[in-house]
């Protein structure tokens, strides 16, 4: 008998089928399969599996073949057969489960789909991780649970919140705020797994329905139920469609033995396949090096000398009597806390992962803290920074809560009185800010993307075994760390696992891992050209720079020494328990020993119904009648809805916009109007110009989480942005409404301002309707109307506008069309009208209260809720009035730019920078949507146009995910860093 053995080695495991025929039938069955974790042993564990398998496999001849992505490697090395995993899986399939239509496989790092009926079609990932098994195990890594542990979680799910489905990164950059603010780790872990359909949908689907009968195969689809749940819900499939076979985990192993059957490979007996592999295993593979970190003992000693000479004071807590201030820092992954005593001497520190969990984190050390004091000891004043600042300063009654940059500011300052530019390296977040006259002047936030920050690397090495210290003093004195470049963290996973699988030590890896947190952060956040645009005194903090690994990283990447406090972990908690020292009042408002004994933690989620956004909220209860509310978008939860009372174009132009619904009337047909992209600004011309051709206009619904999802299956691009998804959605919405007709142009220019080089909508903008009608297959058979257009040519659009419709539409003429077009523009510059008009009142109130304008500067559609996530809402809650780019531009002169202004949108957020630089009270935001390739061109503009002006550029990029920590921070600094500055202006 012959034995046909398939071996897929993928990222993360090993799979291995021995399959033969039966005797009877002829039908091929499987006789023998395993499937484990490989931990980087790869060929090893291969070799193990294949012994495990001799009892089986006896001494029939077999013929191999292997799969799998990191099977290409053993396949050349070894000369078995190799079959690329895509084909497998189709072998597999229509061997062993034929009834399928659709075939969705996750794997350790990869994820395909099968189109089998139909147009047979394969998509598989690239190199991005994103929504895989390795995924899911960075994600309970971060929700501190073993997977299994994760998938029971999901299970108990009340609520879904947003994640990132496009990598791994991004999702711990939305989970993590979640767990700070309370979020059950029940409705975090089922969020999870509905990120990964989300991946799997929009990235590989692409536009393609899923129906029929789905096979869903690879090891997270057949082991976490959860996922299972997620996938059958969201495609709407029954028990009898979805099907999750016993197979599932083996499944492409089984396809390459369908394969070794029907070639005529090589034949191996059991011993010969044994010592082929055998051979392999120790080969070892060239890749590109770097110099190494330290090359000798001595070396690295006098490099820890010098870093050591910057510490503090410090004093035991035992001993110590008086007056005390504590500081605490609730990260996006760890706790700190800090006690310090009149002379700023250290007392008592604390750092440790927050576990998903900081309230009780910081309740165990507060308990600890209260048993040290006793009587001696005094906390006479508080402080607390960090993601989770306002749960802990709710939550234990802290005096103060200050954003982190400045708490990080306020730390360094004590240990360089010189410094000119801070770096913070944190979990999750790089913060790098610029200081001139002794306060901020410039801030650097990594944006949703965490790539290179301490999260990773501490998340690998747990994955190998390893604590984080262990794991970054084995890259000290690599001879040669692997150039791991400076890319995307999971891309990094991706290539430190093949570094392994090439034969890399861990000591090579870990120095690689060094270097690339540091490039990323130089080149990717700081965007530095040289150490001159970092500066002269250079303090580096944040836990991530314990490592010394990464610190002489750093220096030999810059060419220059930099200032590392002793205490660089702690430095939030340091600098809050200054501002608490120099902030005390008669009494600390610091829950006491005998409330934190009985203290007790509830969350539960609500939907909020106080405005438009409908948030949902997770609410946490603390004795005493204490309760934090997060999600919210704006204050009105909160209590603070005065502040919401002050000007807001958004909020105005929203409601301008909205006002032209009650103006449709019932007409000869129903033309639908997508409510979205240049459709917003040019409303009130379109819906004029159909209403006087006795059209009724149906506008779509303003845009919801729910109208995207309508959509999202017809979506061909995941790397488009976000409101431009959202079209599918509308068009959706506007079928939904039984329209007779939708009419959506396509328009290669916009209007012309006199402000540019010429007046170009963005492709995006220009063609999308060219888009919809490929893509999404509702639309055939429906009237989709989509001329092309140019309205800045008003004979051309009533020349050619005449044609179409008078052809179309038996009662319309070409005078009608005239008519009907010569009231839109005019209704249109009524629009533009009142919006400068609003504008001005905006400004005029703001002059006469005192208060700071906020200048959002953005597109048109930028004013969507649901594009925003109420952004200009939580602006306003710090007391600023709300101005919009089109507002204030007409005020302003065109500032001379480096580019070529051929963009209508670019010229005015160019004149409105323009205009914020030259008002003392006004501060610029600009909004960009991932995605948007040529806002890589205005951001530069709007940076150097805002800092040439002496104001600080703050940059918010928006996209699908409604969570606004990192936002938060970034509006935070910025006003904390104004304030600052006028404060150090009335000194001198």
């Amino acid at each position: 008998m012959n034995v046909y053995l398939g071996i897929d080695i993928g990222s993360t495991t090993v799979k291995l089928v021995a399959a033969g025929e039966n005797e009877k039938t002829g039908r091929l069955e499987i006789l023998y399969q395993k499937y484990e974790r490989h931990f980087s042993k790869v060929r090893e564990k291969a070799c193990e599996m294949l012994r495990d398998a001799k009892k089986v496999i006896g001494n029939a001849d077999i013929r191999a073949a292997i799969t799998g992505s990191a099977g290409l490697g053993v396949a050349k090395a070894s000369g078995v057969d190799f079959v690329q995993e895509v084909f497998a899986t189709r072998k597999c399939v229509g061997t062993f489960v034929p009834k399928a239509d659709v075939v969705i496989e996750l794997g350790g790092e990869d994820a395909k789909i099968v189109f089998l009926t139909g147009q047979l079609e394969e998509r598989m990932n690239g190199s991005c991780a994103g929504g895989t098994g390795a995924f899911i195990d960075q994600m309970a890594v971060l929700l501190d649970v073993r997977p299994d542990e994760m998938d029971r979680l999901s299970l108990n799910a009340e609520r879904i919140y947003t994640i990132a489905s496009r990598c791994g990164v991004f999702a711990k950059s939305d989970i993590q705020p979640l767990l700070n603010e309370g979020a059950r780790k029940e409705d975090v872990a089922a969020s999870i797994f509905q990120a990964v359909v989300n991946q799997t949908l929009t990235g590989l689907a692409q536009g393609r329905e899923i129906e029929g009968d789905v096979l869903f195969l690879g090891g997270p689809l057949f082991f976490f139920k959860g996922l299972q749940k997620r996938f059958q819900e969201t495609l709407e499939l029954s028990d009898e469609h979805a099907h999750f076979p016993e197979l599932a985990p083996y499944a492409i192993a089984a396809g390459a033995a369908c394969y070794a059957k029907d070639t005529n490979g090589r034949t191996y007996s059991y011993d010969e396949l044994l010592d082929t592999l055998e051979k392999t295993a120790g080969e070892p593979v060239k890749t590109a090096t770097l110099d190494p970190l330290f090359r000798s003992e001595e070396e690295y000693a006098a490099f820890r000398r010098r870093h050591n000479s910057s510490d503090i004071m410090r004093q035991n807590v035992t001993v110590y009597s008086g007056k005390a201030y504590l500081g605490i820092d609730c990260g996006s992954t760890t706790t700190k806390l800090v006690l310090i005593g009149e002379d700023c001497q250290m007392l008592y520190n604390y750092y440790s992962p927050n576990k998903g969990n900081p309230v009780d984190v910081v309740r165990e050390q507060m308990l600890k803290l209260y048993d040290l004091c006793g009587d001696r000891i005094q906390i006479v004043g508080s402080a607390v920074t960090g993601y989770g600042e306002a749960l802990i300063l709710n939550a234990f009654g802290v005096d103060f809560g200050l954003v982190e940059t400045m708490a990080h500011f306020k730390a360094a300052r004590h240990f360089e009185p010189d410094v000119d530019f801070i770096i913070d390296i944190g979990g999750q977040d790089i913060k790098c800010f610029k200081i001139a006259n002794n306060c901020i002047d410039n801030i650097s936030l990594n944006e949703a993307c965490s790539s290179g920050c301490g999260s990773f690397i501490e998340t690998f090495a747990r994955s190998m075994g390893y604590s984080i210290e262990e794991f970054c003093r084995l890259g000290l004195f690599a001879e040669h760390p692997i150039d791991l470049g400076s890319r995307c963290t999971v891309f990094m996973n991706s290539s430190v696992k093949q570094a392994q699988k090439d034969g890399a030590g861990i000591d090579a890896i870990s120095a690689g891992l060094s270097v690339s947190v540091v490039k990323n952060a130089l080149y990717k956040v700081i965007r530095a050209h040289s150490p001159d645009d970092l500066g002269k005194h250079i303090v580096v903090q944040g836990g991530t720079f314990l490592n010394d690994a990464i610190l002489r990283s750093f220096e030999m990447e810059i060419g220059r020494n930099v200032t590392r406090p002793a205490i660089s972990g702690l430095m939030g908690a340091y600098g809050a328990a200054l501002h608490a020292k120099a902030n005390c009042g008669e009494a600390s408002t610091l829950i006491s020993r005998d409330e934190l004994e009985h203290f007790s933690h509830k969350t539960n989620t609500v939907k909020c119904g106080m405005c438009t956004n409908h948030c949902s909220l997770t609410v946490s209860m603390f004795p005493g009648g204490r309760k934090f509310i997060s999600g919210n978008r704006c204050e009105r939860p909160l209590g603070g809805g005065d502040k919401l009372k002050l000007p807001n174009l958004y909020e105005y132009k929203l409601n301008r916009l909205q006002e032209y619904r009650e103006k449709s009337k019932p007409g000869v047909a129903r033309i639908g109007i997508p409510f979205g992209l240049n459709m917003f600004e040019l409303l009130p011309f379109w819906h004029t110009f159909l209403t006087k051709l006795g059209f009724e206009v149906v506008l779509s619904d303003v845009s919801t989480r729910a109208l995207y999802a309508q959509g999202q299956n017809s979506i061909p691009s995941d790397t488009v942005c976000y409101p431009a998804k959202l079209m599918h959605g509308h068009i959706e919405n506007l079928l939904s409404k039984g329209v007779d007709a939708i009419f959506y142009p396509c328009m290669t220019y916009n209007l012309d301002e006199h402000r540019t080089d010429n007046c170009y909508n963005c492709p995006v903008v220009a063609y999308y309707p060219e888009l919809l009608i490929a893509n999404m297959n509702h639309l055939k058979g429906v009237d989709f109307m989509m001329p092309y257009y140019e309205l800045g040519r008003q004979k051309d659009f009533i020349k050619s506008a005449g044609e179409l419709f008078s052809k179309k539409y038996k009662h319309i003429n070409k005078r009608m069309v005239k008519e009907a077009a010569l009231a839109a523009y005019a209704e249109l510059d009524r629009y533009y009208a009142d919006i400068a008009a609003e504008g001005k009142k905006a400004v005029a109130y703001a002059d006469e209260h005192g208060l700071d304008i906020a200048v959002i500067a953005g597109r048109p559609y930028h004013i969507d809720p649901e594009i925003n996530h109420g952004i200009d809402r939580l602006v306003q809650s710090y007391g600023m009035v709300i101005v919009s780019e089109d507002a204030v531009a007409p005020l302003s002169e065109m500032p001379v730019v480096n580019v070529l202004n051929q963009w209508t949108y670019h010229s005015r957020m160019y004149a409105a920078a323009n205009w914020a630089v030259q008002r003392p009270n006004a501060q610029l935001i600009q909004l960009v949507s991932f995605g948007c390739g040529i806002d890589a061109i205005t951001t530069d503009e709007m940076r150097a146009i805002t800092e040439d002006g002496g104001k600080i550029y703050t940059q918010l990029k928006i996209d699908e995910i409604n969570n606004l920590g990192a936002a938060k921070i970034r509006i935070r600094s910025m006003i904390a860093a104004v304030e600052e500055g006028r404060k150090n202006a009335g000194k001198s």
